[in-house]
């Protein structure tokens, strides 16, 4: 059973807000991971420079984070974000146990699976590039608000 049509296109017109808001919330999380390991803030004693594989993953979430923050290079910066996710799991968490309750890497496998939705749908509404259209709307057809489609 379906909702109705109104309450679904009422929805359907505010996915690439809510998507961008999605991207910014992720990519603000992620560039705090990546701030806390490097710099040692939030609570958090800073990783050794050049310990690895801390150090570097510190890097890479706050570049990427930052990226994904502004909305630029959206889909081959979440792709590089779900695989140091899903790096970190199997060589730091899957250790210590199969599920991710038992081992302590929920946070890897969420960021994960986001950061993989987004390469899929691209950065939504609100990016720097304000590439919308361009990077998430890549179906046959589809067209920029205003222009007609042929």
């Amino acid at each position: 059973m379906s909702g109705s049509p109104r309450l679904n296109d009422w929805l359907t017109t505010r996915q690439p807000l809510v998507l961008g808001l999605f991207r910014i919330v992720l990519g603000l999380l992620f560039a705090s991971e990546g701030a806390a390991t490097v710099f040692g803030v939030l609570d958090r004693k800073a990783s050794p420079v050049g310990d690895w594989p801390f150090w570097y993953a510190g890097v890479i979430e706050l570049v990427c984070g930052i990226l994904l923050l502004l909305g630029v290079a959206t889909r081959g910066t979440a792709f590089i974000s779900s695989g140091i996710m899903a790096f970190a799991y199997f060589t730091e968490h899957q250790k210590d146990g199969l599920f991710p309750l038992q081992n302590g890497g929920l946070a890897p496998v969420l960021f994960c699976w986001a950061f993989l939705l987004l390469v899929f749908t691209g950065p939504g509404a609100l990016s720097l590039t304000g590439s919308t259209t361009r990077e998430s709307d890549t179906r046959p057809g589809a067209h920029r608000v205003g222009e007609q489609s042929s």
